[in-house]
């Protein structure tokens, strides 16, 4: 199987507003695809893969011209080399550690404490290596790639969208407001909390303060994520962060 689709793909870590940046990405009429597809792009079959998985659930826009993915996982790898010139556009995204892990923590004891991520410490080593991969990522791809704080998407969505819709290179606005489709909400394809159902950005922040982290752990993730995102930053294309 052959497609005529470039690739975005984002690049980035659980609980860092991926589920709605995918919804509002792919909402867009020239950008198919939403969900987390589980896909490692190693070889030139996995994008053959990746319209596959995209067309059990769902139908192509017409006219469109991307297909979207995110890769939140150390064990689903992108290899850029994959790509001629003008064919990839990467996202890169981080969240700062204090909510992201009390994030992860409170979502997967929500689903049971039995689950891996429900404990701060397993919670916090898998931001701690995330981050890490996608530093040493970054720092040796030769492909360009746009950096943007998750924080944005509350903070300032209207200046990261307009920013996004640029370096996309979109006819027109990427907008706030998004669809739901077959796969929203559903486990293993994106944010399964609930508020992905709303169709719109949530501004309200949810309080995280009730899962206790212990303060060395989260000491650890901080230092990682001032130099991961420093690294990110500095070998980026381009990039939108938060006001100091």
């Amino acid at each position: 199987m052959t497609d005529h689709y470039s690739r975005i793909f984002l690049l980035s870590h659980m609980r860092a507003f991926t589920s709605l940046a995918g919804h509002i990405l792919g909402s867009h009429p020239r950008i198919n695809g939403y969900f987390e597809m589980h896909i490692s792009y190693d070889e030139a079959s996995a994008l053959d893969k990746q319209l596959e998985v995209f067309l059990q659930f769902e139908t192509p826009r017409e006219n469109s011209h991307y297909l979207f993915d995110k890769l939140l996982h150390n064990d689903y790898r992108l290899n850029p080399g994959l790509f001629d010139t003008g064919e990839l556009k990467m996202l890169v995204a981080l969240l700062e550690p204090d909510r992201a892990v009390r994030s992860i923590v409170d979502l997967f004891q929500q689903k049971g404490t039995d689950e891996l991520y429900a404990s701060p410490l397993e919670a916090a080593d898998y931001y701690i290596e995330r981050i890490g991969v996608l530093a040493d990522f970054c720092r040796r791809t030769d492909q360009p790639y746009y950096y943007y704080d998750a924080e944005l998407f509350q903070e300032a969505p209207d200046t990261l969208l307009g920013k996004l819709t640029d370096w996309l290179e979109l006819d027109s606005p990427l907008t706030g407001r998004y669809q739901l489709f077959s796969q929203t909400g559903k486990e293993r394809k994106g944010d399964s909390s609930g508020f992905i159902y709303s169709g719109t950005i949530e501004k309200s922040r949810v309080d995280y303060s009730h899962v206790k982290v212990p303060e060395d752990v989260m000491s650890r993730a901080r230092e990682t994520f001032r130099d991961c995102r420093s690294v990110i930053i500095a070998n980026a294309a381009d990039s939108v962060v938060m006001p100091p």
